[in-house]
């Protein structure tokens, strides 16, 4: 394997896990506070597809469409804890989890029948189909915006989450909620801003994803959604750091599987892949940073 075909294939691994690890962090942001994994959260992926297109057909441009499909996706994130989660907020986990399955099916109906069945094209620009020289190498523009957005989104999350007030806050009510809420931690707050920022990784790995698929389909979050979901079981559910590692492990060995299985056995990847994380788990039960407690509302 020469050189330019190794960077190749770590480029194409560090794009593909920087998706996965962006919805993983949104999965795992809700987690961490209410214990439940949010199985709506590909469908908010799906909102900022559909947005991007709305936005389009206005004559908007891109980048502002762009920015409108992020603002609404975690407007959108907002509206369901608001309306679905808080509701039943202290239920059951298995109430919560079939009322983020609920959602996920309402929001599915939704795009199906009141916008389209079919895939909807989505107008990416052209630059983002071209290759970019970096250190000698050709990488894809969209590989190289994922890996930088994918970073810096990271960073930024860290940062939010150890300086800022709303951050010590979430990570309070992450560490034990009921505590939390006798420090005096508004609970509503802290949970709707977890929203937010999930919707806000939501969008952009929303808008990554249309990018290099050229359309929108009603279906579009649903594998990268249950792709996040193992990507946290790797690391751990509830670790945030669990999450972007266990996302940027799963996107490079699917990549390295696809460079290396022979053509026979491609159909086979998924497989071979969810092999490999039950052999994972059953030397790490708790995954790769998870913890043994868990202490939620």
């Amino acid at each position: 394997m020469n050189s330019e075909l190794i960077i190749q294939t770590l480029v194409n691994a560090l794009s593909l896990g920087g998706t996965y690890a962006l919805l993983a962090l949104g999965l795992a942001i809700i987690f961490s506070i209410l214990g439940m994994i949010n199985f709506a959260h590909g469908d908010l992926m799906t909102i900022s597809g559909y947005a991007i297109v709305a936005a389009t057909s206005a004559f908007l441009s891109f980048g502002i469409a762009v920015v409108f499909a992020i603002a609404l996706t975690s407007l959108a994130a907002m509206a369901t804890e608001r309306i679905a989660f808080r509701p039943v907020r202290g239920q059951s986990l298995a109430t919560m989890l079939l009322t983020s399955y609920a959602v996920g099916v309402l929001l599915h109906v939704v795009f199906q029948n009141a916008i389209s069945p079919r895939p909807l094209p989505v107008p990416v620009p052209a630059w983002l189909s071209q290759q970019i020289t970096f250190f000698g190498y050709s990488i894809g523009a969209i590989q190289a915006l994922s890996i930088t957005s994918t970073l810096v989104l990271i960073v930024a999350l860290v940062t939010l989450l150890r300086f800022s007030t709303i951050g010590i806050a979430m990570r309070a009510a992450a560490q034990d909620f009921p505590i939390a809420k006798l420090m005096g931690i508004d609970a509503n707050r802290a949970i709707l801003s977890a929203f937010a920022i999930s919707g806000v990784l939501a969008g952009v790995a929303g808008t990554l994803w249309v990018a290099q698929r050229g359309s929108v389909d009603p279906l579009m979050g649903f594998m990268p959604v249950i792709k996040a979901f193992i990507a946290t079981v790797i690391g751990g559910l509830g670790s945030l750091p669990g999450a972007a590692i266990g996302g940027l492990l799963l996107g490079a060995t699917e990549v390295l599987l696809r460079s290396a299985l022979p053509e026979a056995a491609l159909p086979f990847r998924d497989a071979i892949t969810l092999l490999l994380v039950v052999v994972l788990l059953l030397a790490r039960p708790n995954g790769l940073m998870g913890s043994t407690t868990e202490s939620r509302q």
